[in-house]
């Protein structure tokens, strides 16, 4: 390219605006590539030869619009005056909206350059789909003034340059323009900070591409694996550009003329018309090369560790200099007339220059309301000292003695009778803890104070009238108790219920010593509030020293800014003040918001000679300066900037010093310094002499900052930070730089750490909190080989940075705004500044925005939460928070995990306005931040993740040798049930002898025993509106018999189809349908309120097992006729089809298995055998009797085994939810069987009233068995919490067990009589995903817990298989359930012939080991543990493990997962999940998690729900969709319909809340 290296910004403008006005066609498609290149190289080419600084040798130079020279003097030209670049800047920058802190053009042109780098590939990225009433609006009113937000920000920023906003015009004007990143330097480039806009992608159509053998879904997969750079799918190569676009093959591109749901080829070739496809479509495509550090081998072993640990980078950068040497302070001058307390100088000017002003304090407009004069101020503290010591209370028992804590609440606006209570607390000798006057009870960091107030024993706080009446107070006039606070007795300080001093009472002013004299309050990194305690004889020496270095005189003038309660507003504005005999001016909070200018008129009015002020204060005074054309600051000889220390200050300090150098404002004046609550003042810049050169600066490269050394940035501007100097550490100090973590070994001199200071004006400890206090207060740093350098301590100060040429001390950023990622250190206010550097923020608020990071899957992930203007559209956010995105990937090369936005006025506030970072925190951990908008990007930072499993090539090898009973050295996984044995009563040998069908069973049983009631029906009151005896069901069997030979014109074999509810009436249908020797198919009715959901079941099961024939007729039952059938059919053999199970799986498919009637009796035996089941006995079942074990238990058991059945449909639990248990009380009955989601219903519905049903007399104590019948994993926690709830009404610990049955074999497991209880054990489940069982102690990280599936039935055969191999595995392995045993399904019921196909699922042999024995597969994973405990025949018993279907697991990255256990993380991860699922859309993991909450809880979801499948599973979320309760499909038996689901949501059809597309 022609302009390789030329730096744009040294080019005239209209050469620029030519430029830039290129981009625009050539990205409009008005102009192609080569017509570009031919132009631009033409419009350049006088230049390449004139510009000095274009080297043609360096080809990745990036260009950077509108890119000047870095106003930073450099070393060679300090002062403004001298530096070209430095006055050629300034010109542009106009005194607009600037933000308090992070404001540097320079920054803003850097992120404006990287933005730029973006602008050539566009690509699509899903903007997130939301259903609008969850986009909550805050009222536009209630916007807050500028104390945070800067209000008039968009009158005269920045104006950018032409060529700067061409650039960026293509992303700002319109949303058809999608902007990536090149993917050259894989070093930076981050698969997912590819955004800038969103909306369809302009492609020209191009020609169809013909589909290659790797789909989609291997596209994604080998991004993620393989080292080399994957073609790149989604920008057109230069060359061609505009002319077509290569896509991946099977996904077809967009043309622009079609509409949003047109038709896409997903990656399995299936067309499907929806916009959800073509959304994860461009979720793919963004997700194209993360970043990846080098890959390890991968080996499968047990004691794999699970996160890949990057390989250190050859090319980091490291310390080199020599070991730092302590750097000392000059000394502390020997005063001779030093008053030996800070006491004894109030009392010394309060009788000496009572007159004296010593405050004034300003009213809301910015006048002065009042002054207090040091004699006044001597005279209240004294009346105040007195009146704690001898007023409160009794004489003999006085509250407060000398040594206790007090704490002081008082507003800023407030300061004289902060004043005066301070003063009066050091007279008294108790200690003031000053705190923030809390507003409401629910405080941000409330609590926290109440912490602080506890640790320091505080019971009495001293306010003033107003404030006490200001406070929030109970209905009958108390003040509340705060959340977290000790009981408090308040005291009001206001003069008149002071008491004047008897004439014989002087205060006690002892010399300055080590007692503590006041606590200052800190709030930690995890919002932790301390006090740290500063002692006597330290306040002293601190004064002393301020003095000193700011050389105060007696008798000046200081305007003061800050909180006086805390920090510098304190030490200098009322200690060092007073010591000094100093006329304070103190402006308050809220007179700045009022007035922003206050504090420069009263440094004019009054002629000040110091000024102390932070960089927000700099910001609004520039910004309200217009109105003030007469003032004039020369007066001033100090301007104490307090928060100098933030690198973030130089440009405000540089703002302000150019606008107002024109009012007197000399540059020397300006002084920077560095604080800590713990060590105090820890450096501040002298004012220098007139004319002397201001001192340099430091122009760091970050990647040097972010490895903790320091560089000074030669090559990209873009990443460098500009530092200024905040002048020499205090007098009488020793500073040492130590590593920041770890053991406090001194730094080298080129290496970033921790400032610790060793001096006597330094706090003491935090009080009440000594072992935190060692850690802070006790440092003894250590040389390089370990060994203390001396014997005294230091205090660490939280500060984080470096000594620079002649002993100057640089601050690079602070302990508590450090985020650690990947080993590397970023500044949270670094990424702050960037974030509000991409221009224009019209979307949220200056002053508003969080950075913290969280820890996920062990690493610290960085997160940034701002507040959204209400007036901001929703693709505006979307766009801004994509710029942040690539800005941050940029210039700090990190990625961020999320980016969430707020409406206005809902982060929680720190007292003095800023953003509350540690409660935001909390609120996001919580799910309780209610973003309006985010945006996550685990792909992209998530870096740690172990590499994909490579699957093993199968064979059967030497390992798997077969010895015995032996494989592999471990006993074989099998086990077996009872023999079905022989038969003793005389009775059943007939029955079984003669009657081997359940038909002749039914008619042995209507002869021999015909009054015997078989079946009674209940209704949701529990009460029998139907009985069945023997001889009535047989006599109606045969009426339906009858009308099926009458009118159905059926053949026997034929299909008939039985639509009944549950009842009797669908029994009798299935014996007459057996009398006729048809075959009966039981089919559930579709139900009334839920027709377009159940009607296509049975249509399609109709559809099959009426083999297609012409018609169907319908037989009603009600209207039978009277007469017997000629004669009952009875088949030739019991081989013969009894009749046929259909049902859905969860998968989504629909299997019909075929019973024949050997199956049958032999499953009906088995179950009589297990559960003990003789015509005595009665039994209660809740079931759907449609399809498996349920319709065996309610229309086969009792007519085989006599016994009677209380049947009780599990709908009628929805209008009675108690009438399955009150009749399990009621007819006291011994078994009963339900399924899971009756057991729900039970525990969900009346677990809050089992009291209530205990009044009633619901007895459970007879229940000696209650067993769930299901085909999948027992559901452990709702067995276990059913039993918990319900054990209060009698129910045993023991009785609640589980079946367990496949469709090739309708029963494996059911938890009998005889068997022995059923074992829990854990499970590792990393092993588990890697197809292992590891057993691990319970509470074990990452263990699952499961629970055996019940006993084997009599005569089934179980054994756990390879299901690749076919081999045996050995006990504790988990394979494939395969099962023998007589009462197996013969066969899957299919219409096209695909018998052959599923043939191995019935008919089937290990491949080694026991080749004759035919084998049915259940499609479940397993393993089988042979216990401690004894079966029925004295032999250890072997317990079945079911894991879960092997149709339902995902295979992710190589391993396999099941649904159910992400499922349940999904569901724990926030108290608003009602339910959850998942499904894989080409190797995206999408989770559907239903919302119980409101709406606006759904955004708070999609974090949670990321963080703790990467927590829990280590795979990354790519969708979650937030659904309405009820969405989620489920089946008769509780299972999660999940294939459904997935297909409703390609289709776009669940009408969702919200949908994020993690990025």
């Amino acid at each position: 390219m022609a302009d390789r290296g030329v730096d744009l910004s040294a080019l005239p403008k209209e050469v620029r605006d030519q430029l830039a006005e290129l981009d625009l066609e050539l990205s409009e498609g008005d102009i192609t590539q080569k017509g570009y290149e031919k132009k631009k190289a033409k419009l350049l080419a006088s230049y390449i030869q004139h510009l000095p600084n274009v080297d043609l040798s360096l080809p990745d130079v990036q260009l950077s619009p509108g890119h000047s020279a870095d106003p930073s003097p450099s070393p060679e030209a300090p002062g403004p005056s001298t530096s070209s670049a430095s006055r050629h800047h300034r010109a542009h920058r106009s005194g607009g909206a600037r933000d308090e802190r992070y404001r540097s053009d320079i920054h803003t042109e850097a992120v404006q350059a990287a933005l730029a780098k973006h602008k050539e590939e566009k690509m699509a990225l899903p903007m997130p789909t939301k259903r609008r009433s969850a986009f909550v609006q805050s009222p536009i009113d209630t916007c807050t003034p500028p104390d945070t937000s800067s209000a008039s920000e968009d009158e005269g920023s920045l104006r950018r340059k032409a060529a700067l906003s061409a650039v960026l015009a293509q992303s700002l004007q319109s949303p058809d323009y999608w902007i990536n990143r090149s993917v050259q330097s894989s070093s930076t480039s981050s698969s997912a900070s590819s955004t800038l806009s969103h909306g369809e992608p302009k492609t020209q159509p191009q020609p169809q591409i013909t589909p290659a053998a790797s789909l989609l879904a291997d596209v994604l997969a080998h991004t993620r694996i393989e080292n080399s750079v994957p073609p790149d799918v989604t920008s057109s190569t230069p060359q061609e550009r505009g002319s077509r676009v290569d896509l991946p093959p099977a996904v077809r591109g967009m043309s622009r003329g079609q509409s949003r749901s047109s038709m896409l080829d997903t990656a399995d070739g299936v067309p499907v018309n929806s916009r959800v496809s073509t959304k994860i479509q461009q979720l793919l495509n963004t997700l194209k090369r993360p970043k990846r550090p080098p890959l390890s081998e991968f080996f499968v072993d047990d004691s794999e560790e699970i996160v890949e640990v990057p390989q250190p980078d050859p090319n980091t950068p490291k310390p080199e200099g020599r070991q730092i040497i302590p750097v000392k302070g000059e000394p502390l001058g020997v005063v001779s007339n030093w008053p030996p307390a800070l006491q004894a100088a109030l009392a010394r000017w309060g009788a000496t220059q009572a007159k004296s002003p010593a405050l004034t304090a300003l009213d809301i407009t910015g006048k002065p309301l009042y002054t207090l004069t040091y004699g006044k101020l001597w005279s209240r503290s004294l009346k105040l000292a007195y009146t704690l010591l001898n007023k409160l209370g009794t004489k003999t028992e006085p509250v407060l003695q000398p040594g206790d804590r007090v704490a002081l609440v008082y507003p800023n606006s407030d300061p004289g009778m902060f004043w005066v209570a301070f003063y009066g607390c050091l007279l008294a000798e108790v200690i003031p803890v000053p705190i923030e006057v809390p507003l409401s009870r629910q405080d941000a960091g409330s609590q926290q104070i109440g912490f602080l107030l506890g640790s320091c024993g505080v019971s009495l706080a001293l306010t003033s009238e107003v404030c006490l009446k200001g406070l929030p107070k109970t209905p009958n006039g108390e003040i509340i108790q705060f959340k977290g606070w000790p009981r408090m007795k308040w005291v009001v300080t206001d003069t008149k219920y002071l008491t004047k001093p008897s004439k014989d009472w002087q205060p006690h002013i002892p010399t300055a010593n080590t007692d503590t004299a006041y606590i200052e309050y800190k709030a930690s990194k995890e919002g932790t509030v301390m006090g740290v305690a500063v002692s006597k004889i330290s306040m002293l020496t601190h004064c002393q020293a301020l003095s000193q270095a700011c050389n105060y005189c007696e008798g000046e003038t200081l305007v003061n800014v800050l909180d006086c309660k805390k920090d510098m507003g304190m030490w200098h504005g009322v200690l060092t003040s007073v010591m000094n005999r100093i006329h304070t001016i103190t402006v308050p909070y809220a007179v700045m918001k009022a007035c922003p200018m206050s504090w420069v008129q009263r440094v004019h009015i009054h002629k000040a000679r110091v000024a102390l002020v932070k960089c927000r204060d700099l910001h609004w005074a520039m910004m309200a300066h217009k109105d003030q054309r007469d003032t004039n600051l020369s007066s001033i000889r100090m301007l104490i900037v307090a928060d100098g220390a933030n690198p973030w200050s130089v440009s405000s300090c540089d703002a302000f010093l150019n606008v107002f150098q024109s009012h007197g404002l000399k540059p020397e004046v300006i002084c920077p310094c560095a604080t800590s609550p713990e060590a105090l003042t820890v450096a501040i810049r002298r004012p220098g002499a007139r004319g002397a050169p201001l001192p340099a600066r430091a122009i760091l490269s970050m990647g040097g900052l972010s490895h903790g050394v320091i560089r000074v940035n030669t090559e990209d501007k873009n990443s460098a930070l500009t530092v200024q100097d905040v002048g020499h550490i205090m007098p009488g100090a020793l500073m040492c730089i130590v590593k920041p973590d770890g053991p406090p070994q001194l730094c080298k001199t080129d290496e970033i750490g921790e400032i610790v200071i060793n001096s006597r004006a330094g706090g003491t400890m935090y009080y009440g909190l000594p072992g935190v206090t060692k850690n802070t207060f006790e440092v003894i740093p250590v040389n390089q080989a370990g060994a203390p350098i001396g014997e005294i301590p230091f205090s660490r100060t939280g500060l984080l940075g470096f000594v620079g040429p002649g002993s100057l001390v640089f601050v690079v950023g602070k302990i508590e705004g450090l985020l650690m990622v990947s080993g590397r250190r970023h500044n949270a206010d670094d990424l702050v500044a960037t974030a509000l550097a991409v221009e224009p923020v019209k979307t949220v608020y200056r002053g508003r925005i969080a950075v913290f990071s969280v820890t996920v899957f062990y690493d610290e992930r960085i997160v940034i939460v701002a507040e959204q203007r209400p007036d901001a559209s929703e693709e505006d956010s979307f766009q801004w928070m994509s710029r942040v995105l690539q800005a941050i990937d940029s210039i700090h090369q990190v990625g961020l995990y999320c980016l969430a936005l707020v409406p206005a006025n809902t982060l929680p506030k720190t007292p003095l306005g800023g953003i509350h970072i540690c409660e935001t925190k909390q609120n996001f951990l919580e799910g309780n931040l209610h973003p309006c908008n985010i945006l996550m990007c685990p792909h992209t930072c998530v870096t740690n993740l172990p590499k994909p499993r490579q699957k093993q090539p199968v064979d059967v090898g030497p390992a798997s040798m077969l010895v015995g009973n032996l494989v592999a050295g471990k006993r074989i996984a099998q086990a077996t049930g009872r023999e079905l044995g022989v038969v003793e009563d005389q009775d059943l040998i007939r029955k079984v002898l003669f009657h081997q069908f359940l038909s002749e069973a039914l008619q042995w049983r209507a002869q021999t025993d015909p009054d015997h009631v078989l079946y009674v029906l209940l209704n949701a009151k529990g009460v029998a509106v139907c009985t069945a005896t023997c001889a009535q069901l047989h006599k109606r069997a045969e009426k339906i018999t009858a009308t099926l030979m009458e009118r159905g014109g059926l053949n026997t074999g034929d299909n008939v189809v039985l639509l009944y509810p549950p009842g009797i009436d669908l029994i009798a249908a299935f014996y007459g349908c057996l009398y006729a020797g048809v075959i009966p198919v039981t089919v559930r009715p579709p139900h009334p309120q839920n027709l377009a959901a159940t009607l296509p079941t049975v249509r399609m099961i109709i559809d099959v097992k009426t083999l297609n024939s012409e018609s169907v007729s319908f037989i009603l039952s009600n209207d039978l006729p009277r007469k017997r059938p000629p004669h009952i059919y009875k088949p030739p053999t019991a081989e013969m089809l009894a009749y046929l199970d259909f049902s859905v799986s969860t998968t989504g498919m629909l299997t019909g298995v075929k019973m024949s009637h050997a199956a049958v009796s032999t499953l009906c035996r088995s179950i009589k055998l297990q559960c003990e089941l003789y015509s005595s006995r009665q039994i209660a079942i809740c079931l759907d009797p449609y399809c498996g074990l349920g319709f065996v238990l309610w229309c086969l058991s009792s007519v085989y085994s006599g016994h009677q059945s209380i049947l009780i449909p599990p709908l009628e639990l929805e209008s009675s939810l108690p009438v399955w248990l009150s009749t399990l009380s009621q007819y006291k009955i011994r078994d009963t069987f339900c399924s899971y989601s009756v057991m729900e219903l039970c525990t969900k519905g009346l677990g809050t009233q089992t009291e209530m049903l205990k009044a009633r007399g619901l007895n459970l104590s007879c229940v000696r068995s209650c067993v769930v019948i299901a085909e999948e994993r027992p559901r452990l926690a709702l067995t276990q919490s059913f039993s918990k709830l319900f054990k209060d009404l009698g129910l045993s610990p023991r009785a609640v067990s589980t079946a367990f049955g496949s469709r090739v074999n309708l029963a494996i497991c059911l938890q009998g009589t005889a068997g022995p209880d059923p074992s829990t054990v854990y499970v590792d489940m990393k092993s588990l995903r890697h197809d292992r069982v590891r057993l691990v102690e319970r509470g074990a990280p990452q263990s699952l817990p499961l629970m055996e599936s019940g006993t084997i039935l009599p005569g089934v055969r179980v054994i756990i298989v390879n299901p690749e191999t076919r081999g045996p595995l050995g006990d504790s392995h988990l394979g494939e359930i395969w099962v023998n045993s007589p009462h197996s399904a013969s066969g899957y019921y299919t219409i096209y012939g695909e018998e052959s196909l599923q043939a191995d699922h019935f008919n089937t042999r290990l491949s080694f080991g026991e080749p004759h024995t035919l084998w049915a597969r259940t499609g479940y994973l397993g393993f089988i543990k042979r216990t401690e405990l004894l079966d029925a025949s004295g032999d250890r018993h072997d317990a079945l493990f079911v894991v879960g279907s092997l149709d339902e697991t995902l295979e992710l990255r190589g391993l396999r997962y099941h649904p159910i256990d992400i499922e349940t993380s999904v569901s724990r991860a926030h108290r608003s999940i009602a339910e959850s699922a998942v499904f894989t859309w080409t190797n995206l993991l999408v989770v559907v998690a239903e919302l119980s909450g409101s709406e606006q809880e759904a955004l708070d979801l999609v974090p949670l729900v990321t963080n703790v499948v990467l927590e829990e599973h280590h795979l990354i979320v790519g969708v979650v969709v937030i659904v309405d309760p009820g969405v989620i499909p489920i089946n008769s038996r509780g299972e999660k319909q999940r294939m459904h689901l997935r297909d409703s949501f390609l289709a776009d059809q669940l009408d969702p809340i919200y949908v994020a597309y993690n990025m």
